[in-house]
């Protein structure tokens, strides 16, 4: 019998030698991509994962949006163990229900599910009677796809141990009062409710019915949602009386999260006063607090709420952890003194444009008993140095958000080089210097994982050199340098040569970042023993000003092979920008200045990161249909595929030339 290729050499037994027992066990610790991916390595390892699949507890896909056909094998129905099913569903309808809905499923989430209809509600309340745990996004938004409140009825009545439901879009769309008859039938193990947006009329009468019929607010009405525990919306206008709404029945909520995007500026009916501030934590079992008015369709602020309001509301607040508040244009120093002095055991502290905050809140923090670990100050163009040098105080930070406060600079960055803890830094719009990022390198540095300077204009190439000072970072992961009108290819290069793990790289809107830019990153090699350009999952060139054609050569397989979003200008040239989402239809290519990333619903720092070599075998395997026999035949189709996209690629960029 001849011996595998290359065991005379050197050997070594192929994996076709190791007993199939011992290749599904370790199968068995890894995620899904990883598992396709070494099944498209030999026949002994696609055995196995057939065969493993078949009772895996948890099945998540979450970097691609798969299709009927390459879903089918993948989740058979034969799998009685199926416990957590998580999908992209962008290229799925009501044909595929029957493969995703087991009876067995406690977690399901279904992202981007606008091609289906009412019926996925109903189904999953006739299939899914385990389920513990629903996320669904965008259903029922494409055109011509219809959902009633009937189907609403069926999935609340059916999944009667529900205790975590996210409904991520739009429940405007039902009848108001329908929808709020339906939610008496909810499951009372829910304790966790969040919704993308419905009005305040509608949440008002969902939890008192009896504002709905016009009757007194002392008449009795079914107990709606006893146990509920987090309470996550979006609104139209956050009211007076949908918070005191909210606050008296809920008895158990622990968990508030309100945020509001006006149209137009709110009448005093439809808009939160000192009275209704006051009337939260009524059962003073609030621990983590979030009020925002955005102010991204029309400049809208809480204009009857001062620091009266904040003041009677920190009276039974003390026991709060986490307080975020954006918009409360008149809530000055007192106010949010008063929160810092009365919630002893804060740890997360948010403010968004906190227009009357000054360095003098904290002036004292050093007095206060808050060990505050994330801190958030966007849009408080008051602060100064001064603020940040008290704040770096707590030691205990973890994640520091200073974007877009104008008038931070250098010394800033010197008291936050010294926070032992830091892991996330956010300074998009600082005053910074390439000096003053050296401070960074000196410090917190080598603990940071996410890092963001993006239109700090002042900064240019030296920056990245400042910032690594010639020793990597084996903990950073994610990098902006959006928006830096001085960032050249030099910098890229610096970057590439330092050989960090990064793994989301953003340079949108850098108009001297080009072509060398892009070859460099995929050559750029992490290690000695690891594919170029192996780490990014996420790169974003929008709007780059270097970039031509000849970047996509470079953009398409074997480099970057875990490249998952990819951003870039599509009026330069639509057709080698299609050739290349064709060549890569796993890959998310964005042309309209989206901001990029995937949702997150998913923690992949906990998942299994395979070394790839000449190409992504994942999707490979995707593209071979995942089921193929013969070894041989899987490679001619690949370099016959490979072939055709070089044909594609060449064909549109020869053309424009």
């Amino acid at each position: 019998m001849a011996a595998p290729p290359g065991s005379a050499r050197t050997g070594i037994l192929g994996l076709d030698h190791l007993p199939a027992a011992l290749i599904a066990t370790i199968m068995t610790k890894l995620d899904i991509p990883s598992i396709l991916s070494l099944a498209s390595t030999c026949t002994a390892c696609r055995t196995c994962a057939a065969e493993i699949l078949s009772f895996l507890p948890n099945f998540h896909l979450p970097d691609i949006a798969p299709s009927m056909d390459l879903l089918r094998p993948l989740l058979p129905q034969c799998n009685p163990y199926l416990r957590s099913l998580k999908v992209d569903c962008t290229r799925l309808d009501d044909s595929s229900l029957d493969f995703l809905l087991h009876p067995s499923l406690q977690e399901l989430c279904l992202r981007n599910c606008a091609d289906f209809s009412g019926r996925l509600l109903a189904e999953l309340g006739r299939s899914c009677k385990d389920l513990r745990f629903l996320y669904l996004s965008s259903v029922a938004e494409k055109r011509g796809r219809s959902v009633d409140v009937l189907h609403l009825e069926e999935m609340l009545s059916g999944c009667t141990q529900l205790e975590t439901l996210i409904l991520m879009f739009d429940v405007s769309i039902f009848l108001r009062h329908s929808f709020a008859r339906v939610w008496a039938l909810a499951s009372s193990k829910l304790i966790s409710l969040e919704i993308e947006y419905i009005s305040s009329v509608m949440m008002t009468e969902l939890l008192n019915p009896a504002v709905g019929l016009h009757q007194s607010s002392n008449h009795p009405w079914p107990s709606v949602l006893p146990n509920l525990q987090k309470l996550c919306l979006s609104v139209d206008y956050i009211t007076d009386t949908m918070v005191s709404t909210i606050s008296k029945s809920l008895v158990s909520l622990t968990h508030l999260d309100l945020r509001d995007i006006p149209i137009m500026e709110p009448r005093m009916a439809f808009d939160l006063t000192n009275n209704g501030l006051q009337q939260i934590n009524a059962h003073g079992r609030l621990k983590h607090l979030c009020l925002v008015r955005s102010q991204e369709i029309a400049p809208t602020f809480f204009k009857r709420v001062n620091d009266l309001g904040v003041l009677l509301m920190a009276d039974k607040c003390s026991a709060m952890e986490s307080i975020c508040l954006g918009g409360f244009c008149q809530v000055t120093d007192t106010g949010y003194k008063t929160l810092l002095h009365s919630c002893s055991k804060l740890y997360i502290l948010r403010v968004f444009h906190g227009t009357h905050l000054t360095d003098l809140v904290f002036h004292d923090i050093a007095a206060t008993s808050c060990s505050m670990t994330h801190v958030s100050l966007r849009w408080c163009n008051l602060l100064t140095n001064l603020a940040v040098t008290r704040l770096a105080s707590n030691a205990d930070l973890s994640t520091l958000d200073l974007r877009d406060c104008r008038n931070l600079g250098d010394e800033a960055l010197r008291a936050i080089s010294m926070l032992p803890k830091l892991k996330t830094l956010l300074l998009d719009g600082c005053d910074l210097t390439d000096a003053g990022l050296s401070y960074l390198s000196k410090g917190v540095m080598n603990r940071l994982v996410s890092l963001s300077v993006r239109g700090c204009k002042r900064l240019t190439d030296r920056c990245i050199s400042s910032l690594f000072d010639g020793n990597s970072n084996p903990e950073l992961r994610e990098l902006d340098l959006s928006n830096l009108p001085n960032l050249s290819d030099a910098a890229v290069l610096l970057l590439a040569r330092s050989r960090i793990l990064i793994s989301e790289l953003r340079m949108r809107q850098c108009p001297l970042i080009g072509d060398t830019s892009v070859m460099a990153l995929a050559s750029m090699q992490v290690d000695e023993k690891m594919w170029c350009g192996s780490s990014l999952r996420l790169l974003d060139i929008y709007n780059c000003g270097g970039i031509t054609q000849l970047a996509f050569r470079w953009l398409k397989k074997p480099y970057f092979p875990r490249l998952r979003w990819l951003g870039v200008t599509g009026s330069m040239n639509r057709d080698v920008v299609d050739a290349l989402a064709r060549s890569r239809p796993y890959m998310h290519v964005t042309t309209q200045g989206e901001e990029l990333g995937t949702e997150q619903w998913d923690n992949m720092e906990d998942a299994h990161l395979q070394d790839y070599d000449d190409v992504d075998e994942f999707e490979e395997w995707l593209l071979g249909g995942g089921g193929g026999e013969d070894d041989d035949d899987d490679d001619d189709n690949e370099d016959e595929e490979e072939d055709m996209s070089d044909a594609e690629m060449e064909d549109a960029v020869g053309h424009e030339s």
